[in-house]
């Protein structure tokens, strides 16, 4: 019966593999080139779907892309009056219109273009007027009051102008004469905040009912208690009034003096929802009208999609062939599991509808280095009790034991992060914290269950020979702690370098970092060539000349869909750089100056997301402390992963200066997937000391150099596997993919340098200097 078992999960977990795998990716990629002969460049996963072959529904495709992987649509607003508006007005416009687009896409991008311009990028969609209806024309909100200074009503019950029954403006009346006899109570700029929630409605049965809370500022609450203050004496309504239309007229049933107010009668939690969006775009501090909208191409292009999946597949199959060959049976057991893990983690990103883009792509690379890491960590115990002269199979089971508390300590830590990050962080940072979130979840029930039945399949089938789980050898304790001067010298030095760098590039070209236009901001051009140019034309024969040209290693590149019109975002030219830019057009692609336009834009990381990032990461570092507090019983160890956690990021800025590669979107990623790497990796030696401390009583300077070196397989085959999937990714990828990918190698580096040569060491230090509680079952010192 359980030989019939046993065959039974290998043929479905061998049919789950293979038949999804299929759908998911080669009927993809079948599919995929059968729509390219009916597609256009301009990529949306739903309309790829909609033009494949009837038939055919691919699985991977239907995953939503971010502005880089797939394109969406731009929509270019210009401020409406006279004079320039100011940069507080303009910030805090862009600030809140970021807020409200991203409920079409976390990967949502707002900012500014020239002096009166504001830009926004949706991506994954492809309707741009649907976009346009529903956003309106922002900054155009008013809350009118039912009568004027003579009694007269403002509005009525009546017909509007497209033929819809409801409250229109009384004849004669509009917004200017409003304002001039001050019918106009609330302004949109007055409104600090709308939100659909819900209350007890005091009707009889106490029930819930939908409602908008509504909230002011200083000047619109003290405008509000005077406006309702006379509605409510007189029984009167005040409309709210969008975009030419009345989008609510409820009636003032009290005199509301705190600033903050309900409007109730919604009939459903979306109404709700939608009259609080719609209030919250109508309460920016500037009116905005449409400039122009496109529907644009990938900004990274087909190439860099597919160099991307080729090197993840390659990079798969590397890892597979080195589990297979280091770990033999457990090996093949975790390559399945992996693969299911893969698809896994494909299914969900589709099922959540999450977003992906480059940054995103980080998390999941770090969560399959987390999968393998699970792995290895389990590997490696089944052979130590296995040289301990346990049977095979009861190895296998201490070995998932002993092996839970490293896995769920250090994956924890990395949930911990990644949630606040999709709490507290917004555009990239949320991105990727949502799929690190998903595959760190993934790849804990695909170790802990999917390998663990694999390999009892295994041993039920009659495979249970130690040679073919192999034996740890025993390990000669290396002197890691003596040598911590060493180490810590070689840390101190990589660290003030990059401070040196930083200080040079301050002084050569006014950064401390080669800062791209995510930060800065830069330079738009807009190209219309003389005939239609492919994404492969441009990344091959135009990006190349323009980074020339500029030095910049981010260049990205959207086209206008059904037109010839390219976009190009660089970092901000010169006037030299203009000249050379638009010679190379005019010569190598007989675009003559006219069809050339520029525009300088804003950087499209705002303050308010730079603050909200930082925000989001201090409090997980607080989270991560209190959680290994509670579960070491030992701050030291927190303080120490927090230092490690420092050192590698310190290290990879320094990195970033020397190397002047660009920072950008991207290096919010790779340093959040460096913090989740090196919290996971010290956590797993820290849990191995804990271990060796119970009931030990060698000296502390032993046990740690015992506990680092029976981890250090571990760490050298982890950082290994994680190594390559990054290298396959440089190394097939395009530029702007090699700028993201040589530095998270760099990360993985120090990240194992870190966890083995400093974080045992410098916990030992914290030990023996700081007196305190031990971990438990360890003596004090």
């Amino acid at each position: 019966m359980k030989k019939f078992k046993a065959v039974l999960t290998l043929i479905i977990v061998l049919l789950v593999v293979g038949l999804v795998g299929y759908i998911t990716f080669v009927d993809t990629i079948k599919t995929n080139k059968a729509a390219d002969s009916v597609s256009t460049d301009v990529a949306d996963a739903d309309d790829a779907a909609d033009k494949a072959p009837e038939g055919k529904t691919p699985l991977a495709s239907g995953i939503k892309k971010g502005l880089d992987l797939a394109g969406g649509v731009s929509i270019t607003y210009q401020v409406v009056g006279e004079g320039t508006p100011s940069r507080e007005d303009m910030s805090d416009t862009i600030y809140k219109l970021q807020q409200r687009v991203e409920n079409y896409s976390t990967e949502a991008q707002v900012y500014q273009e020239g002096e009166d311009r504001i830009n926004i990028e949706i991506p994954g969609v492809s309707d741009a007027n649907a976009i346009l209806e529903e956003l309106g024309n922002p900054g155009t909100l008013y809350f009118i009051a039912q009568t004027d200074s003579t009694g007269a009503d403002n509005y009525s019950y009546g017909i509007d102008a497209d033929g819809n029954v409801g409250y229109v403006l009384a004849e004669g009346k509009t917004i200017d004469s409003l304002k001039a006899d001050g019918s106009i109570v609330i302004e949109g700029s007055q409104i600090k905040g709308a939100t659909a929630t819900t209350q007890t409605s005091g009707k009889g049965v106490q029930e819930k009912e939908f409602v908008v809370s509504l909230t002011f500022n200083d000047e619109g609450a003290k405008s509000f208690a005077t406006a309702t203050e006379k509605a409510f004496s007189k029984g009167e309504t005040i409309g709210i009034y969008y975009d030419g239309k009345f989008i609510s007229v409820p009636t003032v049933q009290a005199v509301i003096s705190d600033g903050s107010a309900v409007i109730t009668g919604m009939e459903s939690f979306d109404a709700a929802s939608k009259l609080a969006s719609t209030i919250r775009i109508g309460g920016l501090n500037v009116e905005l009208q449409e400039l122009r909208s496109n529907v644009v191409g990938a900004q990274l292009g087909s190439t860099a999609i597919e160099t991307s999946i080729k090197a993840a597949i390659i990079g798969f199959i590397i890892i597979a062939i080195f589990m297979i060959a280091i770990y033999w049976l457990p090996g093949a057991a975790s390559v399945l599991a992996l693969a299911i893990y893969v698809i896994l983690d494909i299914l969900l990103i589709l099922g959540f509808r999450i977003t992906l883009t480059l940054p995103g792509i980080a998390g999941i690379i770090l969560s399959v280095g987390m999968a393998v890491d699970a792995n290895v960590i389990i590997f490696a115990r089944i052979r130590e009790e296995i040289s301990a002269g346990k049977t095979v199979k009861a190895a296998i089971k201490n070995g998932y034991d002993k092996a839970l508390s490293a896995i769920i300590d250090g994956n924890v830590t990395t949930v911990l992060a990644a949630i606040v990050l999709m709490i507290k962080g917004s555009g990239t940072v949320k991105g990727f914290a949502q799929t690190l979130f998903l595959g760190i979840v993934i790849s804990v029930i695909t170790a802990l269950f999917v390998t663990r039945a694999i390999m009892d399949a295994f041993y039920e089938l009659g495979l249970r020979d130690e040679k073919f789980y192999g034996k740890a050898k025993e390990l000669r304790s290396i002197d890691f702690v003596g040598k911590k001067r060493i180490f810590f010298i070689i840390s101190i030095v990589a660290i003030l370098s990059g401070f040196i760098f930083m200080g040079v590039n301050q002084s050569r070209i006014g950064n401390p970092l080669n800062y791209s236009l995510e930060f800065l901001g830069g330079t738009s051009t807009n190209v219309t060539f003389n005939e239609e140019m492919s994404i492969e034309d441009l990344e091959t024969k135009v990006i190349p000349e323009i980074e020339q040209i500029t030095g910049d290693g981010n260049v990205q590149q959207a086209k206008v869909a059904d037109s010839n019109e390219v976009i190009f975002k660089t970092r901000t030219l010169t006037v030299a750089e203009r000249e050379a830019f638009n010679e190379m057009l005019e010569k190598n692609f007989s675009v003559p100056e006219n069809q050339i336009q520029t525009e300088t834009i804003s950087s499209t990381i705002s303050n308010e997301m730079k603050a909200d990032s930082v925000i989001a990461v201090i409090i997980a570092v607080i989270l991560m402390l209190i959680y290994i507090y509670f579960r070491f019983k030992d701050m030291r160890f927190g303080v120490s992963s927090v230092m490690c956690l420092l050192h590698d990021v310190l290290v990879v800025l320094a990195f970033y200066a020397a190397a002047k590669i660009s920072v950008g979107n991207t290096f919010i990623a790779c340093m959040l997937t460096i913090v989740g790497y090196s919290i996971n990796a010290t956590i797993v030696i820290f849990d191995r000391i804990r271990e060796n401390l119970r009931g030990k009583r060698s000296e502390l300077s032993e046990i740690v150099n015992r506990s680092v070196t029976q981890t250090l397989t571990r760490s050298i085959f982890t950082s290994l596997t994680t190594f390559i999937m990054v290298a396959s990714i440089y190394y097939f990828g395009v530029t702007s993919v090699k700028e993201f990918a040589l530095p998270l190698m760099v990360g993985i580096i120090c990240g194992a340098y870190s966890s083995v040569c400093v974080a045992g060491a410098l916990w030992y230090v914290l030990k023996t200097k700081i007196k305190g509680n031990t971990a438990s079952g360890g003596k004090r010192k």
